[in-house]
């Protein structure tokens, strides 16, 4: 799903206590007491095309290439990966996977 800074900053303080817009939440359904339902479903990305766009400014890159580093990113953490409290290793790890699945799709871009 693509929201703006409004709609992500709702979700980021309902779901996750963060009273601020972000640039990417997901939702694993793979996860909690409704995981199993739905087998198969990994769960939602919700992307802000607000902050995306500035991100993607600031950077000096395109929306496209922000937007579709932000939905790997989403995804690498509907699948288990994990940047937030956890040690150097697994950030790296996770940081490793974004960049090689980024080269698949960057060419195309």
């Amino acid at each position: 799903m693509v929201v703006d800074d409004a709609g992500i900053q709702e979700l980021n303080r309902d779901y996750l206590g963060r009273d601020r817009p972000t640039n990417v939440i997901s939702f694993p359904m793979l996860e909690g007491e409704e995981s199993g339902i739905v087998p198969g479903l990994l769960g939602d990305v919700v992307i802000s095309a607000d902050t995306a766009a500035r991100d993607a400014e600031e950077a000096g890159s395109t929306f496209e290439r922000e937007f579709f580093f932000l939905l790997i990113h989403g995804i690498l953490h509907l699948v288990g990966f994990n940047h937030e409290g956890v040690d150097d290793a697994e950030i790296a790890r996770m940081e490793a996977k974004e960049d090689e699945l980024f080269a698949l799709v960057a060419g195309e871009l």
